[in-house]
């Protein structure tokens, strides 16, 4: 009968055995194993890469000399970082940045607040009618902006003498986003009923419910609401261009930054340090809140 030599007991010069690590096997799975990860960041640095060197090209330039911004240098040979005083000087900058926040600001709250009940009822109520509501607001999603611009010019214009303000842009949030109350909708299929019937069993109404219950386990869904109407309210474009162009008391930093570039289009370092003024609001709110959005937008597909 034979036996297995222990590999301590083993006299010296018998054969050991192979042990599990070091076979042939073993060993190509670490190198299979090293390969795909040395592959997977290769792509992910070069991804990075891709994304960021645009950004870092930005800067370099924002703090070149007037002479060398028009060069092939690549880096600056002295930091001038007076370009970015410079550009806080130019008249009407400073404005740009307080109705910016205004119609940002003001516009993601007012969004938000009068969105969140009509997903609220669309994700937890149940009447006639609940699946065409539904069907409009995502009929409102797919409608571009152009197409009722002209109606709606002509109202905030003439009926109400709003032109030349950012008020057009602004009161029509306050009833509400439907790509705001779609998502909000989404996010608030995940939370389970049974939380709702708890506490309307210990006499909570319905707005009282959705301020103690849903809100407060909706947090997710409505940061990344939140953050995409601030996104979206901070580089609009077109609603300065059409409601606020006569007035450049009212241009935000998306419209006025068009202005400050055709006055500095030779100056590319001035242009690219506005430039990075007007990004870096937008990259720091995202950057502080980036987990409470993926997480947000992440759990809208869960339940459909």
């Amino acid at each position: 009968m034979t036996s297995v030599l222990d590999p301590a007991t083993a006299p010296t010069g018998a054969p050991r055995p192979a042990t599990p690590d070091r076979t042939p096997a073993a060993r190509t799975a670490r190198r299979r194993a090293l390969l795909h990860w040395i592959a997977v960041h290769a792509l992910g640095v070069a991804a990075a890469l891709f994304f960021l060197l645009p950004f870092v090209f930005l800067f370099l330039t924002s703090v070149m000399s007037d002479q060398q911004a028009l060069t092939r240098d690549l880096t600056p040979d002295t930091w001038e970082w007076g370009n970015y005083a410079k550009v806080f000087d130019t008249p009407g900058f400073v404005t740009w940045w307080k109705n910016t926040l205004l119609y940002a600001g003001l516009g993601t709250v007012l969004s938000v607040i009068s969105s969140i009940p009509v997903a609220y009822a669309l994700a937890k109520f149940r009447f006639r009618g609940r699946r065409l509501s539904l069907m409009l607001v995502i009929s409102m999603m797919m409608l571009p902006p152009q197409v009722i611009i002209i109606p709606m010019y002509l109202f905030w214009a003439k009926q109400l003498d709003l032109s030349g303000t950012l008020w057009p842009l602004i009161i029509p949030m306050a009833f509400g986003d439907a790509f705001s109350i779609f998502l909000l909708r989404q996010f608030l299929l995940t939370i389970p009923d049974e939380y709702l019937d708890a506490a309307k069993i210990d006499g909570c109404g319905e707005f009282r419910t959705l301020l103690r219950v849903v809100l407060p386990m909706a947090k997710p869904g409505v940061a990344a609401v939140a953050l995409f109407q601030f996104f979206y309210a901070w580089n609009d474009y077109f609603g300065p261009q059409i409601y606020a162009s006569e007035n450049p008391a009212a241009w935000t930093l998306s419209y006025g930054l068009e202005s400050f570039k055709g006055a500095h289009h030779t100056d590319w370092n001035l242009t690219m340090a506005a430039t990075v003024l007007v990004m870096a609001p937008v990259i720091l709110v995202f950057f502080f809140a980036q987990k409470a959005f993926v997480e947000g937008v992440t759990l809208t597909g869960v339940k459909g």
